[in-house]
């Protein structure tokens, strides 16, 4: 067996990022930007009112001043002329600041008759007015790797880009194995239950910009599974479920050898999640996960995410973790890595009392996962654990 650690570093020499493509901008929220871009104009691309008032040269305010209508300026409909001494344009919130003035009067310190104005007896200090260029300047870059969030795409838009050089999304096949498993929506016989693990994982790639392809289910059998195989060729990534393990019954690894994949390691020292192998497969990565459905959603979020942001170009590195609260005591922990279903609560963790890697109503009450390091010392309430959220 390998440590988690030795685990990932041999998945991240498996992989790595994939093509870049181009993507409109309104495809790009989620996407990691592969390539920096730049902004093709200055924002605002004029000095603008930020409120609404009275556009004035600032050194005509006092107390009690009188100004002069010559215009309007709205939003999208500038005043063409120059505001000289003694007097105003009307102007709202957005609209280009007319030549000459620098300053806007907000309407609550105005009173206004006709095509005079006065101001009150207090002014603000203003100026309500957005330089030009305050928020960036023609050239401005983004940078890359990147995983765009909403702000970044209203970013994006202002500086005045259409589309979008992307890192293309990692194909992930997903094989579930085994003559116990029958779909969703089907009635099992009294030795079959339902296929769960394949969809959640496809379920967790795909929220995190991968696509999912969810192959027919693999009987236990050298052809049913090298049929399964040959349906995944032409994906980044093969994830098979169970059959991963060393019984009778278990003919995964068999098979994937005998189809030329080269193994890179089987067995990390963790719990759940012991029997994963991993290795390439022609253009393929392979990993095989354990069929336990915790176990297969838990190495999901420690190997299978991770692998998923190098390909997509982002940093090769481990989920990232936090320091919580233990809200209980716990013995000793063995010879592997334990990664224990728990929730969080005011910075306290709580593990669940069961750990049963077949019991899912555990896993979704959680939210977090408590790792303990192999051979970790008895622990008391108030002690400081590690964690990754899920």
């Amino acid at each position: 067996m390998i440590s988690v650690d030795a685990a990932l570093a041999h998945l991240f020499d498996l992989v790595t990022p994939l093509a870049v493509e181009m993507v409109p901008l309104r495809a790009g929220s989620g996407r990691v930007l592969a390539e920096p871009v730049f902004a093709t104009r200055d924002q605002p691309p004029f000095a603008a009112s930020a409120m609404d008032g009275y556009a004035v040269r600032s050194s005509d305010v006092a107390p009690g001043a009188t100004f002069t209508l010559i215009g309007e300026a709205a939003a999208g409909h500038s005043f063409n002329g120059t505001v000289g001494a003694g007097q105003a344009v009307r102007i709202f919130t957005g609209a280009p600041m007319p030549q000459g003035a620098d300053r806007v009067v907000i309407q609550e310190d105005v009173t206004a008759s006709a095509d005079v104005i006065t101001l009150g007896d207090s002014v603000d200090t203003g100026p309500h007015v957005r330089p030009a260029a305050a928020d960036f300047t023609a050239g401005t870059e983004m940078d890359a790797p990147r995983l765009l969030a909403p702000h970044d795409i209203a970013l994006l838009a202002a500086m005045n880009v259409a589309s979008l050089p992307v890192t293309r999304r990692p194909t992930i096949a997903i094989i579930a194995t085994g003559d116990e498993l029958v779909m969703p929506g089907e009635s099992p016989g009294p030795d079959q239950i339902i296929a769960s693990n394949s969809f959640g994982l496809a379920a967790l790639v795909e929220a995190h910009g991968a696509h999912a392809r969810l192959l027919p289910i693999a009987r236990d059998s050298v052809g049913s599974l090298e049929t399964a195989f040959d349906l995944a060729k032409g994906a980044d990534l093969i994830i098979t479920i169970g059959g991963a393990s060393v019984g009778d019954h278990d003919l995964v690894g068999q098979v994937a050898e005998s189809l030329g994949m080269q193994r890179s390691f089987y067995k990390i020292a963790m719990r759940p999640g012991k029997p994963l192998m991993a290795g390439r497969m022609g253009d393929s990565v392979m990993v095989g996960l354990p069929g336990n459905p915790v176990s297969a959603m838990v190495c999901g979020h420690v190997f299978i995410l991770p692998m998923v942001r190098a390909m997509l170009g982002l940093r090769a590195a481990a989920a990232p973790v936090f320091t919580a609260r233990l809200g209980v005591g716990l013995p000793a922990n063995g010879p592997r890595a334990h990664y224990m279903r728990a929730t969080l609560s005011d910075g306290i963790a709580a593990p669940a009392s069961s750990q049963d890697s077949a019991l899912l109503g555990v896993l979704a009450r959680a939210d977090i996962l408590l790792i303990r390091p192999p051979h970790d010392t008895p622990k008391a309430a108030g002690d400081t654990v590690t964690c990754m959220r899920m």
